[in-house]
């Protein structure tokens, strides 16, 4: 399993457009990904092609996520999606 960590860069956190655009590129990715907030349980970690899981899970502003993907290309689509947690969609 392979994991990387992003802050949310968003001002309105993972809320409304940045979820959307999030849930967007994660369903794109033939590799089923994870999220959750930094310090939960593997077991808390919600389906991140899901608006309504990214939306549920809370995340502000400036917390830090976790997120998580097993296969083949993994590390690259974990990179991708990072970018898009780190950039402020709100701008």
């Amino acid at each position: 399993m392979i994991e990387r960590k992003a802050t949310v860069a968003s001002r309105v956190g993972l809320h409304a457009r940045p979820a959307a655009i999030f849930a967007e590129a994660a369903g794109e990715i033939p590799v089923e990904i994870t999220i959750a907030l930094a310090g939960e349980p593997i077991e808390e970690a919600m389906d991140a092609s899901s608006i309504l899981s990214l939306m549920s899970l809370g995340a502000s502003h400036g917390d830090v996520v976790v997120l998580r993907a097993d296969g083949e290309g993994a590390a690259d689509a974990l990179d991708s999606l990072v970018r898009i947690l780190e950039t402020d969609h709100d701008a």
